[in-house]
Order: C-alpha cells, then sequence, then structure tokens
C-alpha cells in the first residue's frame, strides 16, 4: 500500500472516529439522595435555588461528635471539625421491595443498600419500567470507595458469615445492581477518589458512543460511618474548623465532609429522541487525565487540569467562549483553589459573556465518590432551567487569585443565564485526591415537542405498590407533589407516566379524575384507605402480566355501537375515516354511516365487515392512549383484525371481505326468524363424541357466544332440537359460520386463498392461540390447504 493510500485510510479512520466520539449522549433521568433532604431532582433544585445550606453537627447516631472533638488539630485521637452535610436514616432499607432477605441485607454496606434505591429511582425519573430492561445491554458504572461498613462488620468477629464478603466488596454492589435489573452491559466499580463519579460519566458515553450499550446508568455514593477517616482528613488539614467550605473566598480553610448519592440514566441523543424521552441535558464531550509527577502526591497540577478541560472542549467540538457555567471542583482551600483558578482563567477566562463559578460543596459539603455526580446534577438541571444557583459563604476573593482580566466570577444570588445565541452551555470539573481529573461538557436538551391537548375528559391514575402500606404512601407522595411542584402538569400526562413508565406491582388502586382537584381528592382516600368518587380501592392485580387484544367473531356486535366514540374519541373516527375508502371499494357501502345510525346492523354480508372495520378503530383508540397489545388472539372472522394494532388493515380486511360470497354457498339449515343456522349446546362426553367427529370448531360451548338466553317453549334446536345427553338454547344473532358442514366449494376456496398474502404479526400469539404454521406463505398457496378450509363429510 503506497503512503498516499495508507495518508488517506488513516484520515478517514482518525475523521470516523472523530464523529463517533462527538456523539451527544442525553441524560434522561436523575436519582440522588443528597444533604439537607434533597431527595430528587426538583427537591435538591429548591435547595440549591433557596442558597440554602445543608450541614450540620455530626448526628448521634453515627458518632458522639463531642467525645471526638477538640479544637486543636494535634490532639491525638481526635478531630477539629464536627459538622457535615448528612442524609437522613442512612440505615434504612426496604429490603423486601429488592427481594433480598433481612440477614443478607444487614450484611450489605449501606452505600449498597443507596445505591439500588437510588438506581431505581433515577430509572423511574427517566419513565424507564426496570423490568423492561432484562437482557438490555444496559451499562452500570458507580463511582465508591469508602470501605467504612467493613470495619463495623470487622469489629464482631462472631457475626462474618457470606454475606459479609459480598456485602462490602465494591465490585458486587455494582454488580448486584446488574443482576437485580438483569442488564447486560458493563458493570464496572470506579475509584479514583474524588473524582470517581465523574469518570464514571466519561466512561458510561465512551460505552454508549461505541454500541457496547444502549443506555446507562452512571453515578456514585459515599457514606460517612465511622470517624476514623474524619480524624485522618482533620489530621491532614484539609477540613476547615469552622465547618464550612468557603470556595474562592479569602476566608478559605478547608473543606467539610458530605455524604449522599447521585445516579444519572444516559442514552444516545438519538436514541432518546426517537423514544420520546424527556431530556434534561445533552454531554457533549468529557476527557480524564492524571496529574503525573507534581508538586506531590496529592498537590493539584494547573498544567494537567489545563489539559483536561481542553482536551473535553475538544472532544465537545464546542468554544469555550460558548461556556457560561462551570461547576468547580471548589474545595474551598488555601492552595487548590488558586491553582484550579488558573487552570479555568487559561482556558474559559476569554469572552464576551460572563461565565459563572459554581461550587455545590458549599451547600451540602465534600461528597467524596459522589462529589462529581452532585456537581454535575446540579449543572444539568442549571441549564434545562436556565438559571444559575447562587454559592455560599463567599464574601471577596482569595488574595492569590486575580478574577480582572478574565470573565469568571463566582454567583452570590439566583442569576438568569446570559442571553446567547446558541444553547445554554456548562461544564463540571472534579479532580481524584490520587490525581485523576475529570471535565465534562454539557449542553442544553432539544426544546421538548408541545403534546396535544388531551381529549380525555377524564385520567385515570393507577397507584402500585408490593403492599396496601406501599400504595397508601405513594399515593399520598403522588397528591403531595400535584399539590406541589405537579401542580401546572397535564393530568393526561401524569396517568401516562404512571400507567405506562412505572412498574406494576402485586397491589394497585386505582384513581378516575376530571382534574386536578379530583385527583388529589382519590389519591388522598387512596392513602387514607377510606372511600371516594371515582376511585376503586387498593386491591390484588390479576395473575399474569400483559395486555392481550381478543379479535372476536361475529355476534358481538349491537345497536348503537361505535357511534358515541364517533363523537368523543378523534383518534377512533380518525381511524374510520382512513379506512373509510377501502371499506367502500371492498363491501359497497359506508362504515362511517353504519355507525352513525346506531341501528342493527343486519346481514352476514354486512355484520362481518362492519365488525372488522369496528375492531380496526378501536385498536387505533387503544393506541392512541399508549396501550400496546403483549399478544394478540383472534376467534373466528376475528382472526382478520388480529394483527398488532391493525397495522396489517388491507389483509384484515380481505379474507372478510372475500368471505361473505364462499359463506353464502353452504346451506342453511333450519333458520330462525333471525336467521340463526346454529345451536349452542352442551354435550355429555359420550354424546359429544359421538355428535362432534370432525366437528370441534363448528360447535361452540356456552362461553364462546356473546348472549345467553334461555331456550323458548317450542323452540328446536340444531337437528331436531335436544336429544339425550344435549341441552341449551337456539344460537342467535346471525348465520353460524364455522362448523365444516357449512362447507362451500373446495375449488372455489383455494382458488380465492392462492391470491393471499402471509403477512406475519408483529406478536407471538396466533389466531385460536395455535402454532405458527401460517407464517409459511408456501403452505397457504399448496393445493392441500383446502382441507384446512373444507374438512370431510
Amino acid at each position: 500500500m503506497g503512503a498516499d493510500k495508507r495518508g488517506a485510510l488513516t484520515e478517514q479512520f482518525e475523521k470516523a472516529s472523530r464523529i463517533a466520539a462527538a456523539e451527544p449522549i442525553a441524560v434522561v433521568g436523575i436519582g440522588c439522595r443528597f444533604p439537607g433532604e434533597a431527595s430528587g431532582p426538583d427537591a435538591y433544585w429548591d435547595l440549591l435555588a433557596g442558597g440554602r445550606d445543608a450541614i450540620t453537627e455530626i448526628p448521634p447516631d453515627r458518632w458522639d461528635a463531642d467525645e471526638y472533638y477538640d479544637p486543636d488539630p494535634l490532639a491525638p485521637g481526635r478531630m477539629s471539625s464536627k459538622w457535615g452535610g448528612f442524609i437522613s436514616d442512612v440505615a434504612g432499607f426496604d429490603a423486601d421491595f429488592f427481594g433480598i432477605s433481612p440477614r443478607e441485607a444487614e450484611a450489605m454496606d449501606p452505600q449498597q443498600r443507596l445505591m439500588l434505591e437510588v438506581a431505581w429511582e433515577a430509572l423511574e425519573h427517566a419513565g424507564v419500567s426496570p423490568e423492561h430492561l432484562s437482557g438490555i445491554r444496559s451499562a452500570v458504572m458507580m463511582g465508591v470507595y469508602y470501605t467504612e461498613y467493613q470495619g463495623i462488620s470487622a469489629s464482631n468477629p462472631n457475626a462474618i458469615d457470606g454475606y459479609s464478603a459480598t456485602g462490602n466488596a465494591h465490585a458486587v454492589a455494582v454488580g448486584r445492581i446488574a443482576y437485580l435489573l438483569g442488564l447486560r452491559g458493563p458493570a464496572v466499580a470506579m475509584d479514583s477518589a474524588c473524582s470517581s463519579s465523574l469518570v464514571t460519566i466519561h466512561m458510561a458515553c465512551q460505552s454508549l458512543r461505541m454500541r457496547e450499550s444502549d443506555l446507562a446508568l452512571a453515578g456514585g455514593v459515599s457514606l460517612i460511618l465511622r470517624p476514623e477517616t474524619q480524624i485522618a482528613m482533620a489530621k491532614w488539614g484539609m477540613l476547615s474548623p469552622r465547618g464550612r467550605c468557603h470556595t474562592f473566598d479569602a476566608g478559605a480553610d478547608g473543606f467539610v465532609r458530605g455524604e449522599g448519592a447521585g445516579i444519572v440514566v444516559l442514552k444516545r441523543l438519538t436514541d432518546a429522541i426517537r423514544d420520546g424521552d424527556r431530556i434534561v441535558a445533552v454531554v457533549r464531550g468529557s476527557a480524564v487525565n492524571s496529574d503525573g509527577r507534581s508538586n506531590g502526591l496529592t498537590a493539584p497540577n494547573t498544567i494537567a487540569q489545563s489539559d483536561a478541560i481542553t482536551r473535553a472542549l475538544r472532544s465537545a467540538d464546542v468554544a469555550a467562549g460558548s461556556v457560561n457555567l462551570i461547576e468547580t471542583h471548589g474545595t474551598g482551600t488555601g492552595l487548590g483553589d488558586p491553582i484550579e483558578f488558573e487552570a479555568l482563567a487559561e482556558v474559559y477566562g476569554r469572552g464576551a459573556d460572563k461565565c459563572a463559578l459554581g461550587a455545590v460543596k458549599t451547600n451540602i459539603g465534600h461528597l467524596e465518590a459522589a462529589a462529581g455526580i452532585a456537581g454535575f446534577i446540579k449543572a444539568a438541571l442549571a441549564v434545562q432551567r436556565g438559571q444559575i444557583p447562587p454559592n455560599l459563604h463567599f464574601t471577596k476573593w482569595n488574595p492569590a487569585i486575580d478574577p480582572s482580566p478574565t470573565r469568571l466570577f463566582v454567583p452570590t444570588e439566583m442569576t438568569p443565564w446570559p442571553a446567547t445565541e446558541g444553547p445554554r452551555r456548562a461544564a463540571v470539573s472534579s479532580f481524584g485526591l490520587g490525581g485523576t481529573n475529570a471535565h465534562v461538557v454539557l449542553e442544553q436538551g432539544p426544546d421538548p415537542v408541545p403534546a396535544p391537548a388531551p381529549a380525555d375528559p377524564v385520567a385515570t391514575l393507577v397507584v402500585s405498590g408490593k403492599t396496601d402500606q406501599r400504595v397508601a404512601a405513594w399515593a399520598a407522595t403522588l397528591a403531595d407533589w400535584l399539590a406541589g411542584p405537579g401542580a401546572e402538569v397535564p393530568l393526561a400526562d401524569v396517568a401516562n407516566t404512571l400507567n405506562h413508565h412505572r412498574s406494576r406491582y402485586a397491589r394497585f388502586a386505582t384513581v378516575c379524575a376530571r382534574d386536578t382537584e379530583q385527583a388529589l381528592a382519590g389519591l388522598r382516600a387512596v392513602a387514607g384507605g377510606y372511600p371516594a368518587p371515582g376511585v376503586v380501592g387498593t386491591r390484588a392485580a390479576q395473575a399474569g402480566k400483559g395486555t392481550v387484544f381478543l379479535y372476536s367473531g361475529q355476534g358481538s356486535q349491537w345497536a348503537g355501537m361505535g357511534r358515541q366514540l364517533l363523537t368523543d374519541e378523534p383518534a377512533f373516527a380518525a381511524a374510520v375515516d382512513e379506512l373509510e375508502p377501502d371499506f367502500v371499494a371492498q363491501v359497497g357501502f359506508s362504515l362511517r354511516d353504519v355507525l352513525e345510525s346506531g341501528e342493527p346492523v343486519v346481514g352476514i354480508d354486512r355484520i362481518q365487515p362492519v365488525l372488522v372495520g369496528m375492531q380496526l378503530a378501536l385498536t387505533a383508540l387503544w393506541r392512541s392512549h399508549g396501550v400496546e397489545p403483549d399478544a394478540v388472539i383472534g376467534h373466528s372472522m376475528g382472526g382478520g383484525g388480529r394483527r398488532r394494532g391493525g397495522r396489517c388493515a388491507e389483509p384484515g380486511r380481505r379474507p372478510e371481505g372475500d368471505r361473505d360470497p364462499l359463506e353464502a354457498d353452504g346451506p342453511v339449515e333450519r333458520p330462525g326468524r333471525d336467521g340463526a343456522a346454529g345451536a349452542r349446546c352442551r354435550f355429555s362426553g359420550e354424546a359429544g363424541r359421538r355428535a362432534l367427529r370432525y366437528h370441534r370448531r363448528g360447535v361452540r360451548g356456552p362461553a364462546a357466544d356473546g348472549h345467553r338466553r334461555p331456550a323458548r317453549p317450542g323452540r328446536r334446536g340444531h337437528r331436531g332440537g335436544r336429544r339425550p345427553g344435549q341441552t341449551g338454547p337456539p344460537r342467535r344473532g346471525g348465520r353460524g359460520i364455522a362448523p365444516p358442514h357449512r362447507g362451500p366449494d373446495p375449488g372455489r376456496v383455494g382458488r380465492r386463498a392462492g391470491r393471499l398474502e402471509a403477512v406475519g404479526p408483529d406478536d407471538p400469539a396466533d389466531q385460536h392461540g395455535r402454532s405458527n404454521w401460517w407464517r409459511d406463505s408456501g403452505f397457504i398457496r399448496r393445493p392441500q390447504c383446502r382441507l384446512s378450509f373444507v374438512e370431510p363429510r
């Protein structure tokens, strides 16, 4: 190969690599538990926007803060800081919900428990039902590095068992999420100290871009359980003796520790748009590097930080001047702040628009392994909402920092996003104690497409849980949300999310409401366990799962069917109008006219096509509400409409349009006044075997027909009425069409069958629940197929 050709190929490969590396990644879901009762993205944003300080004294369920506190940093076995950012009920865990035994749950590091819960919450926020992920290539990448619970377990050797090993292993913490959700993508526990969780974002995006996974969970967790780490950090001089983080401020004297967990759900942007996902923000690019040899093992490195930032921007293919918020590492130390500012100023300092330097550590402390994800979620919410939350504890710049030649500033109040021509952009930094640096560039997601105003007069909210108590608790939580942050959300959107993007459990309750006020009243009733209008109280779900569409045969019609739906349901009316031209061409009359008239449908040549058209329009209506069948079955002529969603409308109509002339060939024995030709019968075993012979499909049991009436005196059933061992009223409502003794000419059936095309449904189910023999189009065309239509007499 010549040099020119090698050069061209190299350039081609590099271009393809750049395109693949630049594919945007959408943030479609967020789960978090942060200090200040910031559980979930809405509560977290409220904390940030309100400028709240979530730092408290160390709670007594961790250790006795006063016993270990000493303002003298050199006092042996003591800590000079007794403050931190803590989450409540760190020991609480719903083991039964995840199918984990109490004994195993007790041996699990609370960090494992918290990751499970927050991962589930992130998926629910993304509108992804966790049980639908089983077997999908989904990645799980989590930052975690402390093992304090292992020390607690080791303090009692007699209590150590097999669960103690799995319960404290970081690899198992991530593997447990993949195991419980059935995920088949990479599952990785990341430990790069303070940058761990932001590195997982970088790795997850790479996995998605390389098609190694189609969905990714990324984040981190850190809990403060024992005093030893706190003592060590105090001796190192890292912790603020005042218990607050003063990032970039002249009074910066160290950070304060925090704890919590954050997890985001990531998908390729193209996939998220295709699936109609809510997009919180978009990851445009990222980079990870190491300090290498620097001033010290744990000392930050300006050159390395600047390089990580530059490469992240190159990966994102965006200009540094287009970024208006940088969520900094911002530890609030005298050494770290000036070094970080220098690296930021070198890359981001120039530009016309101002750029804010955020530091969430001033609100919730340094979350260590979860620090990066806390900053990432803050930046994602900021670009989504178009506002920059304030930093706390900033009065004047650190004297070692000169911001005057730059566009960088510290926000001290809620600040509107600067007006720019392009999308809002932010960046996030996180630097590890061992020298691993990460930088991620975020961008505002595409504007959501407004949904059409719902035509439904009533919304149905389904609230489910594994127990009645959980149903009640979830109903109360939902009611609180509807009364607060969700007050302006359309009730139809709430219903769609509950009914199609949440897991279903063994117990459920239903609330039907026309507006939010009625929904609140119904949800409060479910939570309180008392009856209310429109409420179906908590009860057990039926066995099995999934939705089945049954396309019925003749006999299910009734006068006036479809008339109200034409008026009230635009999707139904649109489907009827779409069917109308072909319907008229096939059968010679108007489906819409029949449904609008409300008159009884009489005659086999009208009943069959009207039922098929009605069923296809009903399918379109259910689809418009988001109801998709997991299986479809058809009985008798309903087999023509059984194809999922009626997508194969032409094949669904033609068999019924062609069937009528053939049915007319068969003799109709003893028609009654209504044209009935058959009898519904119940036989004793021996009498049934004698009578049925080949006619298994021709005789229907009592459950097969839509109407049951007592036999009238003097009326006689098929073939001379009742005989010994035979009972049942005459069949009404049109001709009997299934019995083989009514067979038409086999040659005509064969000729007509030869014109049919074999079109498989989208579902594994088949008409009458039989096997999928019909998928072979040759079978339909072979002459022996006629024996399937006409059995011997």
